[in-house]
């Protein structure tokens, strides 16, 4: 068959798919991003193998595109009026359930044994959450109400806080292992933070004052996704962080435009099917027989990754005096974790060869755990949440 007729083919069929996982979804409390993810798997190459090879070689587009909505819808949530009600919240509950998740992890793996190196950067890794997850889930859920909303604000800068954590890590280690270069690496990490910022308040400027102006009052969709798709553009260009550029110009737009009823009301009605494609084909790309590999060590991972967010979450909310039912589940709701964690563990795999099978093997079969679970505990914990 024509690789063009499989491409429509097979997305066709995902988006078609995906209406019938979000119907099942509403009769069971599998979230649809699970829901998704097991459909994926099932049509991957671990099971039926049905995914043509012309789709799968575009997943990382497909996966950048999503993420690239993602943080400018998760941009436009960090308002001014919602930063000044919930400012403190959203900075310690990021910050602690961040740094808790790094000591717990790093401490707890070299008690058992696990080398001090191999044991810093795992912390570091097993901070980040996955944001296209938790915004789903928030989304599909029913409460609609502050802790939703907190939520989100909180996942808009918790990978900000992991990158700089991993900075930190791998500096740390190359000192411990007498590597030149340590200094460097903390340039390119502030660089790659520093310059998605400064990406994202030069292209959110002038849009925050010209979008809006031929559908008076709100963006058109053509408007919306040509910012973000030149805002991805140029970040991958200036190899900074795209997903940190697209929340950092989302979040300038939605504060600067005040001509706006209401800026990003036209890319949210194309979320979805972004969503149904990327989460189907991270699905189909798990590779299930890593759970295999997990062992003790990787055990301990999850076990403490897991702790740590609720902990360090839970501190978070006393800190800030925040709602009891914020500081009982808003931990439970960060458990999700993705592709940028594999993709740490990769650049950790170059500057540190010898610790490379430890450290995808302890990763990337986490990864599949977290991405099947994490969405069902973000799902509960909105439940829970609503319930208090």
């Amino acid at each position: 068959m024509d690789s063009s007729a499989q491409f429509f083919l097979t997305i066709g069929g995902i988006l078609l798919l995906g209406l019938l996982t979000t119907a099942l979804s509403r009769h069971t409390f599998l979230p649809r991003v699970t829901l998704l993810l097991i459909f994926g798997i099932t049509i991957g190459e671990e099971v039926l193998g049905i995914i043509p090879n012309v789709f799968a070689d575009h997943f990382e587009i497909i996966a950048d595109m999503t993420l690239l909505v993602v943080g400018f819808l998760l941009g436009g949530k960090l308002t001014k009026d919602s930063l000044q009600s919930n400012a403190k919240k959203i900075l310690w509950i990021s910050l602690c359930s961040a740094l808790m998740t790094t000591a717990l992890v790093a401490s707890l793996l070299m008690l058992f044994g696990v080398n001090k190196e191999i044991a810093i950067i795992l912390g570091c890794i097993a901070s980040a959450t996955a944001p296209a997850a938790v915004m789903d889930a928030v989304n599909e859920s029913s409460h609609k109400g502050p802790f939703g909303q907190l939520l989100l604000s909180i996942v808009a800068i918790d990978d900000i806080w992991a990158m700089i954590l991993f900075g930190f890590g791998i500096a740390t280690v190359s000192t411990l292992n007498g590597h030149a270069g340590e200094e460097s690496f903390l340039f390119i990490t502030a660089k790659e933070i520093g310059g998605a910022v400064a990406l994202g308040i030069l292209l959110g400027l002038p849009a925050a004052y010209l979008t809006g102006r031929v559908k008076p009052c709100q963006p058109i969709l053509a408007e919306a996704l040509g910012l973000v798709f030149i805002c991805g553009g140029l970040a991958l260009t200036l190899e900074v962080s795209h997903l940190i550029a697209a929340i950092v110009m989302g979040a300038v737009i939605s504060n600067l435009a005040k001509h706006h009823d209401y800026p990003f009301h036209a890319i949210e009605g194309i979320e979805w099917p972004f969503m149904v494609v990327f989460f189907v084909l991270a699905g189909a790309s798990l590779e299930l027989s890593a759970l295999q590999d997990l062992g003790l060590v990787g055990g301990v991972y999850i076990a403490c990754r897991s702790i740590g967010k609720y902990l360090g979450a839970y501190i978070g909310g006393q800190l800030s005096h925040a709602e009891k039912s914020t500081k009982n589940w808003i931990g439970l709701a960060l458990f999700p974790q993705a592709g940028v964690p594999i993709g740490m563990a990769l650049v950790a795999s170059h500057q540190f060869p010898e610790y490379r099978q430890m450290l995808l093997t302890i990763v990337i079969s986490s990864t599949v755990f977290f991405e099947i679970a994490g969405p069902i505990c973000t799902r509960i914990a909105l439940a829970l949440a609503r319930l208090s």
